[in-house]
């Protein structure tokens, strides 16, 4: 099936408002001074255990993986992938284009993000983890290759079907989606005085020539 990543500004959870091409992703994505304490690389070990837990095994019951992450300024676009892959649609660079036109944006050259991909309730889960979390580095490699995006601003994380938007609709489409979410400002480089020069040692005087 073809990953639709709807085009919505990703408000305060569950409240998510239409993005028109005329409304400013700037002010949508500039996010908070610092980066939430999140662990991604803990969150992936959570998300590939919990299929295995039988309190969460209908899709209706599953509480929010990362809650936290829905209270960061984020926006969710419009991207098409060939039907249980990673590969992105030629007719969707376009759009790649405008994220990247958006995260280069001066405002913007601080901030760091995260590429969250989702997937709808349908299949196996442990699988639909793994392609959201193919998709989200296939779109953070375009935007490091073509659109020369620094890879130090970008990280990934898949949750598959694991934070379903519409949890009383599982298999709908608004459940299959890529968000791009504001995580903080990148670290100021520090600024360590460089030592000084090395004295060169005076030259040896000349001895005198013997008779």
């Amino acid at each position: 099936m073809l990953a639709a990543l709807l085009i919505m500004v990703a408000a305060p959870y569950p409240a998510h408002a239409q993005v028109t091409a005329a409304e400013n992703l700037l002010d949508q994505l500039a996010g908070p001074e610092t980066a939430p304490e999140i662990d991604i690389a803990a969150i992936r070990q959570q998300a590939t255990e919990r299929p295995k837990s039988k309190a969460t095994a209908q899709p209706v019951n599953r509480p929010p993986l990362v809650p936290e992450l829905l209270k960061l300024p984020q926006v969710t676009f419009d991207v098409l992938f060939d039907p249980d892959s990673s590969i992105i649609r030629p007719g969707s660079y376009r759009t790649l284009g405008r994220i990247a036109d958006t995260l280069t944006d001066p405002a913007l050259l601080p901030y760091k993000f995260l590429i969250v991909g989702h997937t709808e309730s349908g299949g196996r889960r442990d699988h639909n983890l793994i392609v959201s979390q193919r998709r989200a580095d296939a779109i953070r490699d375009v935007l490091v290759t073509t659109f020369k995006i620094s890879p130090k601003r970008l990280q990934t994380l898949g949750l598959g079907e694991e934070q379903l938007r519409d949890a009383a609709r599982p298999p709908s489409a608004a459940n299959r989606r890529i968000q791009v979410v504001s995580f903080g400002k990148l670290p100021e480089p520090s600024e360590t005085p460089a030592p000084p020069p090395a004295k060169k040692p005076p030259p040896a005087g000349k001895k005198p020539q013997r008779k």
